[in-house]
């Protein structure tokens, strides 16, 4: 269900290079941040499409607990590059539409953002569990 989200973002971020207001409205330093954030997102790629060719490749009739382990390992993985790359993109957005240095802290919250939600409140969750308090 992620994959093909990620990968029409991976899309557009790709086109967005050979449009003319690429050009015209980054600076040098945007366009590498830019490239950045397609690296980002093609390496979270490869690694929400690891488990599937893992599985293929070493056991495609079961589902270990080793699988599931390095499945949840390589899928964890892929949320902070995904995120980094959604938050850099949303900073050259915003950055072109507001023209004002408030991109940056836009994109700042919306990095805080994806780390409560992606990696605290999980966290925290499972704490609780741990201690024995109702969810």
């Amino acid at each position: 269900m992620v994959l093909p989200g990620i990968q029409a973002l991976f899309g557009f971020q790709l086109i967005a290079v050979f449009n003319q207001a690429f050009d015209d409205k980054l600076g040098p330093v945007e366009q590498r941040l830019h490239l950045a954030a397609i690296a980002l997102i093609a390496v979270a790629i490869a690694l929400v499409m690891a488990p599937a060719a893992y599985h293929r490749q070493t056991g495609p009739e079961q589902v270990t607990e080793t699988f599931i382990r390095v499945s949840t390992r390589l899928v964890l993985c892929s949320m902070l590059p995904l995120a980094i790359s959604i938050c850099l993109d949303f900073y050259l957005i915003a950055r072109i539409i507001l023209q004002s240095s408030l991109a940056a802290l836009l994109a700042a919250g919306l990095i805080c953002i994806f780390g409560v939600l992606w990696f605290v409140l999980p966290r925290a969750r499972a704490l609780q569990h741990l201690v024995g308090r109702p969810e």
